[in-house]
């Protein structure tokens, strides 16, 4: 099991069952009821995606001047450099740029940070390097909007500079000729939530004037699309309508270097959704930046030539799969960290070390925000100063709690969810405990507890159809505010279990009913899983087609996979049994004779509960734990009875037992001496008067 804690949906029955009479399947109408929803007219509002940018560019604050600077430049057979970044969003957000300007005939200079020797943002070194070269404007993207300091240096030296960038603004802005971002606090721009790409897309639209902004949305919304979801925006408004139309246009998109990677990671000629940018085209063009080689992926997305696109591609899919390996061995040195981490210092996890690859840190800070359901911050270190990269969990404001803990910081930068900083090692100690105690005070929690959010329960697993994973599509394109579908699969049956990818992943069968469905699990082996065939397990899943030799399929894609906490018609029945029994019900004969139990039996579930304790307590998913208990003990009805010998262990003070919610317990073994009578517990003993009872009836 992933998350020790599932969220499952529950969606309002009336408003699923209204969708689903205008029209709407079963899984779209739970999904739609379940993120607020409330009546037909409202889900078809949902679902539409409108294909033009509405909002006028000049809306934000400095277009205008913005404008009108880069315009005199063209005018003027200025040299223009454009300074970009080394993540996706910079990367497209410069290829984007460069290519309208080249267009129009600009002789144009391009600068992208390398990772780990120039760090994030602005330099003084890069802009005079510009400046020798030529350059009389320089044009930032995606970056630009903390390097007050960095333009004052470009303004002496006669270096011009426009910034458009989308990143929390702090302190005062720079003091450039226009800086163009929706987050400077007097930017009337209604929509907040572009990438960098998509601020650059809307200066490229107001360059090109109300004409051919059709024309040019057509040419560039590929690579604003992959930018905007490589960086996690929000998937709704103006990203919602650039990604779409990227997705749409992606198959007869003008860049060869985009067609070539499709080649080389086998997608050409497959439908893309935003899931496959997200995890297959945007984890290779990144790699490039965090390998130190940002430049690479540049050059594959402003390339002509289809042959040196494909050797582009061919080196962005090798050096991929070395941040990968060097990704496995950071996260195996961060766990162990995390081991020694005393409780107080896990609700924010900030680990450190001298040999981590500074440009793979993000992705595992990632990796563990989602592991430990809290903020991560990971730093590399060198010569006394750490470089930290951070990811945010469950919408956890990161840029807020960097400004609180600032007095122990050097430097920082970013959004909400991702930001880089650098601290000082003697600082690194003190910034854990204070980031610690801000994360409680405001998240309210101590150890953190890893959740998946699950839309809905699959009631009826007829509804697991290809027509469904259709329907579901509508939803496209999926981000953050707007997640791909999870759906839960309670008390099915492990059919099969087969290790596949030499042993890498997991491929398996479940069932439900007559239902028989197959799933894939990935990264996750059979000893990992826990789990065996004919197990009762639950199962969280994203719904998919399948395509292997042209035939497609239905197939589940494992999130996540537990012993089943929901109960069967059976086991249900005998928890009920249980209850009567405590509560001082009237229970048959029968009932009687399958509820009494040997002290032999009683003896067996004490000691088998004692092998699943052995550190004296655990919290345990109580289902799960009467199965378990019952099958290590053996002997007749062992569910019911395991059931039963948990009450009794703990009036008669050998157990603790405190309910933490419906599917939770806490059980904590306590000390006894010398010998107990369990037949001295109540309830035992109206068993044994019942028992009594009906055999003196009997007698008569």
């Amino acid at each position: 099991m992933k998350f020790e804690k599932w969220n499952i949906g529950a969606p309002a029955p009336g408003v699923v069952d209204a969708l689903r009479q205008a029209g709407y399947p079963a899984l779209l109408a739970a999904v739609l009821a379940g993120r607020s929803v409330s009546d037909p007219a409202q889900a078809a509002k949902r679902l539409e995606c409108d294909d033009v940018l509405s909002l006028s560019p000049f809306a934000m604050a400095d277009m205008k001047r913005a404008v009108e600077r880069i315009r005199r430049a063209v005018s003027e057979n200025e040299t223009v450099a454009v300074f970009g970044d080394y993540d996706v969003d910079g990367i497209t957000s410069t290829a984007l740029l460069l290519d309208y300007l080249k267009g129009c005939g600009v002789k144009c200079l391009r600068y992208i940070p390398r990772r780990i020797e120039d760090g994030y943002g602005l330099s003084c070194d890069a802009i005079q390097a510009l400046r020798d070269q030529g350059a009389t404007l320089m044009v930032t993207v995606d970056c630009g909007v903390t390097g007050a300091e960095e333009v004052a240096f470009a303004n002496s030296i006669g270096l011009e500079v426009v910034v458009t960038d989308h990143h929390e603004c702090k302190g005062p802005l720079p003091d450039a000729v226009a800086v163009v971002d929706p987050h400077r606090p007097d930017c009337p721009y209604p929509f907040k939530h572009l990438a960098g790409v998509g601020v650059a897309l809307k200066l490229v639209l107001a360059l090109g004037g109300s004409g051919n902004e059709e024309r040019l949305f057509s040419r560039y919304c590929t690579l604003a699309a992959i930018g905007t979801v490589a960086d996690v925006m929000r998937m709704e408004g103006e990203n919602r309508i650039i990604v779409q139309r990227g997705l749409d246009a992606l198959p007869r998109t003008d860049f060869v270097g985009i067609h070539a990677l499709l080649r080389e990671v086998g997608l050409e000629g497959k439908p893309v959704t935003s899931v496959q940018i997200g995890f297959t085209l945007a984890p290779r063009i990144n790699a490039a930046g965090r390998m130190g080689a940002a430049d690479l992926a540049a050059d594959l997305l402003e390339t002509e030539d289809p042959a040196k696109a494909e050797e582009l591609a061919r080196q962005l899919c090798d050096l991929n799969r070395e941040r990968q390996a060097v990704e496995q061995g950071i996260c195996a040195d961060a766990l162990h960290q995390i081991e020694s981490l005393p409780e107080s210092a896990r609700s924010a996890l900030v680990l450190a070390s001298e040999t981590w690859h500074q440009g793979v840190v993000g992705i595992v800070a990632s990796r563990l925000s989602e592991k430990y359901a809290c903020p991560s911050f990971m730093i590399h270190v060198q010569e006394g100063l750490g470089k930290g990269s951070c990811r945010s969990y469950g919408g956890f404001n990161l840029f807020a709690a960097l400004e609180a803990c600032s007095s122990l910081l050097e430097g920082f930068g970013g959004h909400e969810l991702a930001a880089g900083f650098t601290i000082r090692e003697e600082n690194i100690v003190p910034f854990r405990e204070k980031m610690n105690g801000y994360v409680r005070a405001h998240c309210g929690k101590g150890v953190p507890v890893s959740a998946l959010e699950i839309d809905a329960a699959v009631g009826d697993p007829m509804d697991l159809t290809m027509d469904e994973v259709e329907q579901l599509g509508r939803l496209e394109p999926y981000g953050a505010g707007n997640p791909r579908p999870v759906f839960a699969l309670l008390g099915a049956r492990v059919e099969s279990l087969q290790s596949v990818g030499q042993g890498r992943h997991l491929k398996l069968q479940l069932g439900k009913g007559p239902c028989r469905f197959d799933a894939i699990f990935f990264s996750v082996t059979a000893e990992e899983c826990g789990i065996r065939v004919d197990d009762r397990v639950d199962a969280a899943f994203y719904l998919q087609g399948n395509t292997f030799r042209g035939r497609t399929t239905l197939q589940l894609q494992m999130i996540d996979l537990r012993l089943s906490r929901a109960p069967s018609r059976h086991e249900a029945e005998n928890l009920e049994l249980v209850r009567r029994l405590s509560r001082g019900g009237i229970l048959t004969k029968q009932e009687i004779d399958r509820l009494n139990a040997p002290l032999d039996q009683f003896r067996a579930l004490l000691k088998a509960m004692r092998r699943l304790l052995p550190d004296g307590q655990a919290r345990v998913a109580k289902l799960p734990f009467f199965r378990t208990t019952g099958e290590l003990a053996g002997g007749r009805e062992p569910f019911l009875r395991a059931a039963l010998a948990l009450l009794v262990f703990e009036e008669r003070r050998l157990l603790r037992i405190t309910a933490v919610d419906e599917e939770l317990l806490d059980i904590a073994l306590l000390p006894w001496e010398g010998s107990v009578d369990l037949y001295a517990c109540p309830l035992l003993q109206k068993l044994r008067a019942g028992a009594e009872t009906w055999e003196g009836r009997e007698a008569l």
